[in-house]
């Protein structure tokens, strides 16, 4: 039918006390709330939206206009073929069309793809606001959690604390703070590695060390997971950890 609706979804999980800021961000998105399932420690709240109508006139333009220029083209090549010439084709043309391109679009590697997908201070504005803020509980934290939940993101930060988690020896909960202050950091989310152990970390660089502690400085990479508005925790999972 002309006039159904064509929807798109979106699933996101929140922790249980933080749906409403959850829901209220996503509808000012214009995401409308269809189902909402609330478990022990986390909800999971079902979004939808209508999608974008496509620009089918723009696509017909654009459809019509190529085969106007492969008739021109057609016609053209007609009228060259026309005046009895058989010569052979230019060598130099042939030379130039073997000559790879020097302007032709390289194939990226797997480094430079996943080097463009990562979120850094200097490619994403609003991450770089983010290691700026001096409000750990703000909703500038929810925000970013809740649209780049799963990606990746870089910065130059320390150890601003750390403590074995619950019985374990070798296990640690750490916090991490942009820049280089450590315990003394000012700025930024109260950025969170939870029950991992040295090995984790994936440490990388010149002069690995045996072990961590508060201070150190590092070149974080990390998976952004969740916020938690009641502890004002920014959760991120270790990819590396880079010494500075």
């Amino acid at each position: 039918m002309a006039d159904e609706i064509n929807y798109e979804y979106k699933t996101v999980q929140t922790v249980r006390g933080t749906d409403g800021l959850v829901i209220s961000k996503m509808e000012k998105d214009g995401w409308e709330l269809v189902a909402q399932a609330q478990g022990m420690l986390r909800s999971t709240l079902n979004f939808r939206r209508p999608k974008k109508p496509q620009p089918w006139l723009l696509i017909g333009a654009a459809a019509a206009a190529l085969v106007i220029l492969a008739i021109v083209i057609g016609a053209a090549s007609a009228l060259g073929d026309g005046d009895g010439k058989k010569d052979e084709p230019d060598k130099s043309m042939a030379a130039a069309s073997e000559k790879p391109s020097a302007t032709a679009t390289a194939t990226p590697t797997a480094a430079e793809s996943a080097a463009t997908e990562v979120i850094t201070p200097e490619n994403n504005p609003e991450f770089a606001a983010l290691l700026l803020t001096e409000d750990t509980c703000g909703e500038a934290n929810l925000d970013f959690a809740t649209r780049y939940e799963g990606q990746t993101v870089a910065f130059n930060g320390s150890i601003t604390h750390m403590a074995p988690h619950g019985d374990y020896k070798t296990r640690y909960d750490y916090l991490l703070g942009p820049g280089d202050e450590g315990p003394n950091a000012t700025a930024g989310p109260a950025f969170k590695y939870e029950d991992i152990n040295t090995g984790n970390l994936n440490l990388t660089g010149k002069k690995i060390p045996a072990t961590v502690g508060i201070g150190d400085k590092f070149r974080f990479i990390a998976e952004v997971r969740e916020f938690n508005a009641a502890q004002c925790l920014f959760f991120l999972a270790p990819v590396s950890t880079e010494v500075r």
